[in-house]
């Protein structure tokens, strides 16, 4: 029995998880279900492929992943199975596989199930279903046809310009720590030897050197770091999102702020 992932909007306070939950078990007994999220803001692919991003390849091979983000189903949005890297994947094509995906995946299934009395909640009805009959070793084609692709959105990447990259802020987590679109590899890429210099909305608080920990720098100090999935993140060594210190609260990051690293200095190429 495969691990079934679910991410969603649908916050705690109500019933809606829990109705999906039961939907899966109701088919699928032996189900193991993992949360990812469900306090994705309200209808934000980018969000929601950004935290699917982060984790789904720590899954096994054959895992489900079920994305409830703006899930309905209408006339210039179809319901999706994807096959890739042999990982499922169930949503609806609304520009969150572009998101999602680095390379165009050509195993794509448009679901063709009935709709019955959950249509207006699909991921407690065909998503469900779908990720039970997967989940079981159930093959994509009896879900529906084979499609042509899947909606491509612009992913949200950064800016590399002379001796500058130019990134934004795409996540903010509950700690108060900041999540930049400037990954690793795109460091290092552009580095090339050069000292640098983080820069945030104002200079006195431009950050000099990439920590490896938390605790390389003295409590309550702002550092950068890569965080495991591979991105810049701006943090504060114990700093909590809502007292007043979080590394979001204190130096007054939103999601879409810009985050800039510049070069200097002689290059090694």
């Amino acid at each position: 029995m495969a691990v079934i992932t679910l991410i969603s909007d649908l916050g705690h306070k109500d019933f809606y998880v829990a109705s999906v939950k039961a939907a899966i078990y109701a088919q699928a007994p032996d189900a193991a279900i993992v949360d990812i999220s469900h306090q994705v803001t309200p209808f934000d692919i980018y969000e929601a492929a950004f935290l699917l991003r982060s984790v789904w390849k720590q899954f096994p091979i054959g895992s489900v992943h079920v994305i409830g983000i703006n899930p309905e189903l209408t006339s210039e949005q179809s319901h999706l199975v994807i096959q890739y890297m042999g990982h499922y994947f169930i949503g609806a094509d609304n520009g969150v596989f572009g998101q999602l995906f680095d390379e165009i995946v050509e195993d794509v299934f448009e679901i063709e199930l009935p709709q019955g009395n959950d249509w207006v909640f699909p991921m407690k009805g065909v998503f469900a279903t779908s990720a039970a009959h997967l989940s079981k070793g159930g093959n994509p084609e009896i879900l529906g046809r084979r499609a042509k692709g899947y909606t491509s959105t612009m992913k949200q990447l950064p800016t590399i310009e002379q001796d500058q990259i130019i990134g934004k802020v795409i996540h903010i987590d509950h700690y108060g720590n900041v999540y930049t679109s400037i990954t690793q590899t795109v460091f290092e890429q552009e580095r090339k030897g050069r000292s640098y210099s983080i820069v945030l909305n104002r200079s006195r608080w431009n950050i000099k050197k990439i920590s490896r920990y938390y605790h390389d720098v003295v409590e309550g100090e702002r550092l950068a770091m890569w965080a495991s999935n591979g991105h810049l993140m701006i943090a504060l060594h114990g700093g909590v999102s809502g007292h007043g210190n979080g590394a979001a609260d204190l130096f007054g990051l939103e999601k879409g702020n810009a985050i800039r690293v510049e070069f200097y200095g002689n290059s090694n190429s």
